[in-house]
């Protein structure tokens, strides 16, 4: 896994380590030791979420007050 730090707090951009074959590919979207060690942040990771946006829309992101979550978005095209 590499994480690279932008210049926006608390974003990272995290690209993992891809293993492909004639046959397709495989990653490890997250673990959470590795990013500890990476990363600093000992987070217990509770939910996984996945959604498809047309163009010009990025569902799932919503400001939360009462009860704040973490996002975590994958960009798989574009």
């Amino acid at each position: 896994m590499k994480v690279v730090f932008t210049g926006i707090p608390d974003v990272l951009l995290i690209e993992p380590q891809i293993f492909g074959d004639k046959c397709g590919f495989f990653y490890e979207s997250y673990n959470e030791r590795v990013f500890l060690d990476k990363v600093g942040i000992s987070s217990h990771f509770f939910q996984d979420n996945h959604s498809r946006s047309i163009k010009n829309v990025l569902l799932g992101l919503h400001y939360q007050i009462e009860q704040p979550q973490g996002k975590l978005v994958r960009v798989v095209v574009g």
